[in-house]
This record gives structure tokens, C-alpha cells and sequence, in this order.
């Protein structure tokens, strides 16, 4: 680039997307090319805009598309927590490195796609667009597509972290127990007559609540792990209600 140089600096929220030099609160001078957006050149430093909260210039703020001029002061700061997302009801897609942090949230309620093969950054954004989800990704390159609907980067690679990082960004509601935790469908109270071609005889002679997947058909039931998820739903419904 050979252009206008504006200051930058970004929020310490968003530090692990920038340079060494630009952490720690620094405002580091920064040379740009005169025609891309404000946008753009945030992305270039490496924050996805997904990430991307107020940007305020010179004391005032701007949108994304403001084209930077010499001698602008920019701080580039977190996008608000709660996030609301307007237009279609809240409702998220994961790519194939968030198996774990999928099932959690379906555990919880909460209206959650996954792909469990890598089909493609480009068919994920583009069922994030046809479907109205927003994409949950520790995928810089993902979150940056302009296709997709709405994003957000999930910060920690740890699923207890993971899980209280979503919830606490969109504060979607939790309706424990409702879903599938293997296809997302919706379940259904199931009689015992009625499953028990589907469970094994251990099963069938200890157990006599069930419920059943509307969408694929598999069958519940409070076994031997249920003490953990439970564990797991409580803790979420304490912090985030439910």
C-alpha cells in the first residue's frame, strides 16, 4: 500500500487477531491504499468483522465502509455482549471442529446445524445464507466470507469455555432436553411399547421413561452418562436461565 496513513489500535478483546506490535493498547501507524474501506483494512490486520463492534474516528463513529484519509485515529472496538441478531429467529450452524460444542447446545435447546464432514468454507457460508444461521468458527477464513449470513468466532478450543462463550455472546434461550443431540430434530415423550424394538434387553428391563427423535428416531433415555449431562444443563440454566 501506498497511500494515506491512519492510526489504528484495537481493544485488548481483540488483541488475538493482530500483530504482536499492535497488542497492549498500542496505536500503531498504518499505511493504506487510499480506496478500500475502513472494513477492509481492519481485516487486513487479521480481525474478522464478525468480531467487529463500534469503530470510532477521530472521536465519532463510523460505519465499515468509511474510507480512511490521512491522519485518522481509529480504536476498533469488540462487537456488544449481549449481540442481538435481527431477521430471522437465532438459530447457528458449526463446522466439523465443533462437534462437542454442537451437541451441548442442542442438549440445551438450542437450534444448532453441524457438518460433520468438511464440506467447504464456501458451502458452509452458503447455508449459513439460505438457512439464516449464524456460523460458529475458529475459522479466520470462514468468518471473513462476505456470503455468510451472520458469524461469530469462537474464542477458546475448550468446550466448557466454548459453551459459555455462546451462550453469553447471544443469550438464546434454553429449552433443556428438547432436541436430538445427534441430528437436531425435535423430541417427542415415547411410550416403551412403542421403542422397544429399538433398545437392547439390559435397556428395556431397567428403564421405562423414553423419549424419541421426530427427525431421525432415536431413542432416549437417562443412562449411565445422564448424571454428567446433567451437570452440564444445570450449570448453564444457573448462569443463563432457562
Amino acid at each position: 500500500m501506498n497511500g494515506p496513513e491512519i492510526v489504528v489500535s484495537v481493544v485488548p478483546e481483540l488483541e488475538l487477531f493482530v500483530p504482536h506490535e499492535r497488542r497492549g493498547g498500542a496505536a500503531v501507524p498504518l499505511v493504506t491504499d487510499g480506496v478500500s474501506t475502513l472494513g477492509h483494512v481492519i481485516e487486513s490486520l487479521g480481525v474478522p468483522l464478525t468480531e467487529v463492534g463500534v469503530l470510532v474516528v477521530d472521536g465519532r463513529e463510523v460505519a465499515v465502509g468509511h474510507i480512511p484519509v490521512a491522519g485518522e485515529r481509529v480504536g476498533v472496538r469488540a462487537v456488544a455482549r449481549p449481540q442481538c441478531v435481527e431477521g430471522a429467529p437465532l438459530r447457528f450452524l458449526l463446522d466439523v471442529h465443533l462437534g462437542t460444542l454442537a451437541r451441548r447446545l442442542r442438549l440445551l435447546g438450542v437450534d444448532s446445524a453441524y457438518e460433520s464432514t468438511d464440506i467447504g468454507d464456501p458451502a458452509l457460508a452458503a447455508r449459513s445464507a439460505a438457512e439464516r444461521r449464524v456460523m460458529l468458527s475458529r475459522d479466520r477464513g470462514l468468518l471473513r466470507r462476505r456470503e455468510l449470513w451472520a458469524g461469530a468466532y469462537v474464542y477458546s478450543d475448550r468446550p466448557d469455555e466454548q459453551l459459555r462463550d455462546v451462550l453469553g455472546r447471544f443469550t438464546p434461550e434454553l429449552r433443556p432436553w428438547t432436541r436430538c443431540t445427534a441430528c437436531n430434530g425435535l423430541l417427542k415423550e415415547a411410550r416403551k411399547e412403542d421403542v422397544a424394538d429399538l433398545l437392547e434387553g439390559g435397556t428395556r428391563g431397567t428403564y421405562d421413561v423414553f423419549a424419541q427423535c421426530r427427525a431421525c428416531g432415536r431413542v432416549y433415555w437417562r443412562g449411565a452418562h445422564h448424571d454428567r449431562l446433567e451437570r452440564i444443563v444445570g450449570r448453564a440454566v444457573a448462569e443463563f436461565g432457562g
